[in-house]
């Protein structure tokens, strides 16, 4: 979920990662708790946008795996094909508030793109509701899930991009103007299961998504009805230049978003009629394989050269070439990404043993920013868990019966932005009282032990499966419990990610960098519904036993090497 901005900052809730226009007079200073009169409709905004989409994504994978013959009926998908699609979709949701922040930027400006975004996320609520009046439900599902990935993508980077700019003097009061700012979000969060779980899941899962999309609808009216607070400047365009510059900029635009979006149809319409041998499994699988790919080659271009990139592409494709024929497209993809990453990490160790003191620090704060990305990645695969794979513990192998009224399992979802709200202030002021002590931990130490936290949660979780089944459920208390050590995690993890961009960033690239994070979320959301996909073939306890080995084992690596990373750094603390 979503934090404090001076102690912790999601993934998801970038500020400022995409703004490039000046920052503008402030039009009421003192419109809203002190602050300037256009927060309160930005918090709003954002407040109604998270209630939608923590709200749908609460019920997500509920839906999907619900038994076409049930009371309530669902997709009836299998939980490989539906952690597919939660992965699919959530790491789009990221990848796409990179495009978002370009089109705002260059083309609408935020104030525009924040609207339209808007609309378009309330009507992919509304066309997965479709079946109530007569949609088919596959399509209108699949349609509404791009519509929501779209609209998302427009939103998200850039109403955090305004409240910025709401305060051209920056400083302590944007801060506090940020701290109001994700209290809203966390307040969605939180709303957006307790009603949209409850009625998707007691009533009919449509009603839920339908109430997803009216949450979205009164976050857009009061948005328009606010947006005089912005003043003249604030969100409009500002790049300077001629309206027939950005009308040639945005016809190439248009041509190539609508060419991109045609030959997905087609590759969709292909797989689906079975002339392309493609699983949803196998494309997400190897998607994800590309976004760690693309992640490389874009570090050793930086590190580098483009001939060293382009040299790690060609040995990709040739490790592809030889070890799918060999072991299949699954592995043979897999073996040839991870062979592709120790070579990577072998060229950076090279280079710093026979460059030694000659180094530049740009580059040393490269490879430690890979390397920050790689950890970021991991931990969100295993963090959001929370909507896939520990959802479907909730439903299943959960007792939530509450004097004889069972409790919808979207509503544990709550449990971890209550601990945020409550938890965030306290760990603000426990980084603030060691570093007065010089005890504060460094940015590799703490990502070290946000994994750590984060696998103490899945050994609680593995051992409440041990003693769970359908028949004999165990208690709320496990999930609860795995959920503030989960939090806890985040908590350490989360604050210092962006900031860690912006202070490692080589002057001229921190937007870049801010990508860099956004994609980090991406693979790990990916990856993330892949896992919780494996319930089919393995025992919750099982899998929630691997994650905790696999990210546990991560997180000691990670502690081990934060003196030479941190070495690596140089003095950005």
């Amino acid at each position: 979920m979503t934090k404090d901005p001076t102690s912790v900052l999601g993934p998801q809730d970038a500020p400022e990662a995409f703004a490039t226009q000046p920052p503008a007079p402030v039009p009421e200073p003192q419109g809203f708790f002190g602050h300037p009169r256009g927060l309160a409709t930005l918090f709003f905004t954002e407040m109604w946008e998270r209630f939608s989409y923590y709200g749908m994504r609460a019920l997500l994978v509920l839906f999907m795996t619900a038994p076409l013959a049930a009371a309530n009926p669902g997709l009836g998908f299998g939980e490989g094909r539906a952690g597919a699609v939660y992965g699919l979709y959530t790491s789009l949701v990221y990848l796409l508030a990179l495009p978002g922040g370009w089109v705002a930027d260059r083309l609408w400006g935020q104030r525009r793109a924040v609207f339209v975004g808007g609309c378009i996320i309330a009507a992919g609520h509304f066309t997965m509701a479709g079946p109530l009046v007569g949609l088919p439900d596959i399509p209108s599902f699949f349609l509404g899930l791009i519509l929501i990935v779209i609209g998302t993508g427009l939103l998200k980077p850039n109403v955090s991009t305004m409240v910025g700019s709401l305060y051209p003097e920056g400083g302590a009061r944007r801060d506090a103007g940020f701290s109001i700012f994700y209290m809203g979000i966390n307040l969605g969060a939180w709303l957006g299961p307790a009603i949209v779980g409850l009625l998707g899941e007691k009533i009919n899962w449509h009603w839920g998504f339908s109430a997803a999309g009216f949450g979205m609808l009164i976050g857009l009216v009061q948005y328009k009805l606010g947006d005089r607070h912005f003043g003249p400047v604030i969100g409009k365009l500002g790049t300077g230049e001629s309206a027939a510059v950005v009308a040639r900029r945005a016809r190439t635009f248009y041509l190539t978003a609508g060419a991109i979006a045609a030959a997905a149809a087609a590759f969709a319409y292909l797989a689906s009629r079975g002339v392309l041998a493609v699983t949803l499994e196998g494309f997400a699988t190897w998607l994800g394989y590309g976004i760690l790919l693309l992640a490389i080659l874009f570090f050793t271009y930086l590190i580098f050269d483009v001939k060293w990139a382009a040299g790690l592409l060609a040995l990709w494709a040739v490790l592809v070439w030889i070890l799918v024929g060999r072991y299949g497209v699954e592995l043979g993809g897999q073996y040839a990404t991870a062979v592709l990453l120790g070579v990577f990490v072998l060229l950076c160790l090279g280079f710093l043993v026979v460059r030694r003191a000659s180094a530049n620090v740009e580059n040393r704060r490269l490879m430690v920013i890979f390397w920050l990305f790689l950890l970021a990645a991991i931990f969100w695969s295993g963090f959001e868990q929370a909507g896939s794979s520990m959802n479907l513990f909730a439903r299943d192998l959960t007792d939530r019966d509450i004097l004889g009224w069972e409790m919808p399992a979207s509503w544990l979802q709550q449990v971890n932005p209550i601990f945020i709200i409550i938890f965030a202030p306290i760990f603000g002021w426990l980084w603030t009282w060691l570093a007065r002590r010089q005890a504060n931990p460094s940015i590799p130490v703490k990502f070290a032990l946000g994994l750590l936290g984060l696998a103490a949660g899945f050994f609680v979780l593995a051992w409440g499966a041990a003693n769970a089944t359908p028949e004999a459920p165990v208690g709320m208390s496990w999930l609860v419990v795995t959920y503030f050590l989960h939090t806890v995690g985040e908590l350490c993890l989360s604050p210092v990610g962006l900031s860690s961009m912006t202070k490692l960033a080589p002057a001229g690239r921190v937007g870049q960098m801010m990508g860099v994070w956004f994609i980090a979320a991406a693979l790990g959301n990916l990856f993330a519904g892949l896992v919780a996909g494996t319930l089919e073939e393995l025992s919750s306890q099982q899998l929630y036993w691997q994650v905790a080995t696999f990210i546990g084992g991560a997180g000691f690596v990670a502690l081990l090497l934060s003196p030479a990373v941190r070495k690596l750094m140089g003095r950005v603390e």
